[in-house]
C-alpha cells in the first residue's frame, strides 16, 4: 500500500459522508496516510471539482483520492459515470469505490491510469472485484461503522481468509483503531488497514465539538445495528433514532425504506455534525469507539498509531 500510494503508513482513512472534505483529506495525507473526498457530499459536479482542486492545493504534494459510493442499482438521473469522468479529467490518481460492482466503470478508470480500491462488506464480493480488474480491495468486517453488509463476518476471519482467496493486495477494516491492530493485520498478509471511526475526533474534521465529545464519552458497547429489514444494515451510535427504528423493524418487518425514511434520512444525521445533538439520526460509528479518547490533530492520532504499531512489532520480535 505504501508503495502504491506513496504514504508513510499502510493506513486508509475511509471516505466519510458529509465529513471527508478537503480539510480532512489533506490533513490525513500530510499526516502520512491516505484519505478520500466523498463525492456524494457534493451533489453538484462543479462543487466536487472545486473541492478536488482545493484539496490538491492543501495537500502540498501529499496523496489523496476521491470516494465514489455507487448506489446499489441504477436510477434515473444517476451521475456515477459523469463523476468518474470528472475525476479522470482532474487528474486524480486514486479512487475508492463501494456500493456495487465497479465493473461498468473500469474502462474509464483504467484508461486514466487511476488506482482503484474497491471496498466491500464481505470476502465473496472482494473475489468478484478482483475478477473485474480492481487494483486493491478493502474488506470491512461486522465491527465497522456504517454498512457492514449482510454476511456479518468479523474482521479477524476476513483477514484469515483473504490471503487464501485473493491474489491482488487487500486491506482489512472494521473495528480498527489501534496501532497494534495494524501490525496484526500486516502479519496476517494484509497490505494495510482501513479506519473510519478512529478519525472522527480529528481536530481537522469539521463537526461540532458536542458531536466529538459524544464519541469520546461512548465505548465499544454504544453502537446499534438497524435497517436489517431493508437489507441495508447500518452500525451507528446508539441513540433515540436507533431505538425507534429497531422497534419499527421488530413490529413490522415489511415496513420498507419508506416507513423508515423520516427517521434515517441523511439530512437528519448531518444536523448532528452541525449542532452537536447526537440524539437523532443514523450516525455511523463502529466498535473502534473504544479507542476514541480525545480530540487532537490528525497528525497526532497517526503518530500514536505508528508508535503503537512499532511497539507491537517489538513485542513480536521478543517472542519470536
Amino acid at each position: 500500500m505504501t508503495r502504491t500510494y506513496g504514504t508513510r503508513l499502510p493506513v486508509v482513512a475511509g471516505g466519510l459522508q458529509w465529513l471527508a472534505n478537503a480539510d480532512y483529506v489533506s490533513a490525513a495525507g500530510k499526516a502520512g496516510i491516505l484519505s478520500f473526498i466523498t463525492a456524494a457530499s457534493f451533489p453538484e459536479t462543479g462543487d466536487l471539482r472545486a473541492e478536488i482542486r482545493r484539496c490538491r492545493d492543501m495537500c502540498e504534494g501529499a496523496p489523496f483520492g476521491v470516494n465514489v459510493s455507487m448506489i446499489p442499482k441504477l436510477v434515473p438521473g444517476e451521475k456515477t459515470e459523469d463523476i468518474f469522468r470528472l475525476i479522470a479529467d482532474e487528474g486524480v490518481r486514486f479512487v475508492e469505490t463501494s456500493g456495487r460492482s465497479p465493473e461498468a466503470f473500469m474502462p474509464i478508470l483504467k484508461d486514466a491510469g487511476i488506482v482503484t480500491l474497491h471496498k466491500v462488506p464481505s470476502l465473496r464480493y472482494a473475489v468478484k472485484a478482483e475478477q473485474v480488474g480492481v487494483d486493491m480491495v478493502s474488506i470491512v468486517g461486522a465491527e465497522c461503522g456504517g454498512h457492514p453488509g449482510l454476511d456479518m463476518v468479523g474482521s479477524m476471519v476476513n483477514a484469515g481468509l483473504a490471503g487464501e482467496r485473493l491474489t491482488i493486495p487487500w486491506l482489512v477494516g472494521g473495528g480498527f483503531g489501534h496501532g497494534k491492530q495494524v501490525t496484526a493485520a500486516l502479519a496476517m498478509g494484509a497490505s494495510g488497514v482501513v479506519m473510519g471511526t478512529r478519525f472522527l475526533v480529528a481536530e481537522e474534521l469539521q463537526a461540532h465539538p458536542g458531536y466529538k465529545q459524544a464519541l469520546i464519552d461512548a465505548s465499544e458497547l454504544d453502537t446499534a445495528l438497524t435497517m436489517q429489514s431493508v437489507r441495508n444494515t447500518v452500525r451507528s451510535l446508539r441513540n433515540e433514532t436507533t431505538a425507534i427504528v429497531s422497534q419499527l423493524e421488530r413490529d413490522n418487518p415489511d415496513i420498507g425504506i419508506g416507513g423508515l425514511m423520516e427517521h434515517v434520512a441523511g439530512k437528519i444525521g448531518r444536523q448532528a455534525y452541525e449542532t452537536g445533538d447526537v440524539s437523532r439520526g443514523i450516525l455511523s460509528a463502529g466498535h473502534a469507539l473504544g479507542f476514541v479518547d480525545r480530540v487532537e490533530p490528525f497528525a497526532a492520532i497517526v503518530d500514536r498509531l505508528e508508535a503503537e504499531a512499532l511497539g507491537a512489532l517489538s513485542h513480536l520480535g521478543a517472542v519470536a
